[in-house]
């Protein structure tokens, strides 16, 4: 789910509960994943180091288990927290130890990737919230064994399209235009450049539902990144995920590489495997295949 899809932007469990008031040099639990009781979440856990150094354990009940470390409560407390998202450090440093949890836990058996910053008081509460979710975790584990998600990104980058060789302008052979004209013709030349990078890119974007139908399970789609989230040239103007059944992976990617061959200035991108992070809350009634 890598910073790219993976980042905090993707979907999540919203569990996190209300806090009550936490005693000073108390410790919370902090929640990153959930899995079935009886996998290798046990043994994952025994090999990772989570938030401010706290050693990684499992809390079971209900055939589940959660994923685990103890944080001081005080600094993430609904105050505490709120206080860290405002500081851009502390909280790519949260994210990216959030989510390297989740991945190392996903990569010995399907879990559930919670939101950032699902914290409990103590243990007892992540029990009885595993007694109470039971069966829609069931559900939706059993849903997502033997998928991983892949996101699919489109980008539109006019530089890109201007520098790709086309054709001479049949005015090529006219007597040569005044400087002023030429100008013109050069800032309208870039603005259909610019107009047709954008049109093709939603075109390709439109294209790729119907180029991997039948080798996906489920789509999402989030909102394009800006900024350094956004990663190599041009503008990203589609960011969809997938979830993919883990044997077709191949197939997807071959569906989708050549969909932007013939769209200068038009590039794709296609990331993961991740965790399901789009899809670890239950789909609307009629959404599942």
């Amino acid at each position: 789910m890598s910073t790219d899809a993976h980042t905090v932007e993707a979907g999540a469990t919203p569990l996190q509960e209300p806090f009550d008031q936490p005693r000073h040099g108390t410790r919370s639990s902090y929640v990153y994943a959930i899995s079935r009781a009886g996998t290798d979440l046990d043994a994952a856990a025994s090999r990772l180091v989570g938030l401010e150094g706290g050693a990684l354990r499992t809390v079971a009940a209900a055939g589940l288990a959660a994923l685990v470390s103890s944080v001081p409560a005080d600094s993430y407390s609904a105050e505490g927290m709120t206080a860290r998202m405002e500081n851009l450090a502390e909280l790519e440093a949260i994210a990216r130890t959030h989510h390297a949890m989740v991945e190392a836990a996903y990569a010995s058996t399907t879990v559930l990737p919670m939101r950032l910053a699902t914290v409990y008081l103590d243990d007892a509460r992540v029990l009885s919230m595993l007694h109470e979710r039971a069966a829609d975790f069931g559900e939706l584990l059993s849903w997502l064994e033997g998928h991983v998600e892949l996101g699919v990104k489109v980008y539109a980058d006019p530089r890109a399209a201007a520098a790709e060789p086309c054709a001479a302008p049949a005015e090529a052979t006219s007597p040569p235009a005044s400087p002023g004209r030429a100008y013109l013709q050069q800032r309208r030349a870039q603005r259909r450049t610019h107009r047709d990078a954008y049109r093709a890119a939603g075109t390709v974007a439109a294209r790729i539902p119907e180029a991997v139908a039948g080798l996906g399970r489920a789509r999402v789609a989030h909102r394009p990144q800006q900024g350094e989230l956004a990663s190599g040239a041009g503008e990203n103007i589609a960011n969809e995920a997938y979830l993919v059944p883990a044997g077709s992976l191949p197939e997807f990617r071959q569906a989708v590489a050549g969909l932007a061959d013939d769209a200068p200035g038009v590039r794709i991108e296609v990331t993961g495997p991740w965790a399901p992070y789009s899809f670890a809350t239950p789909p609307a009634v009629g959404e599942r295949s």
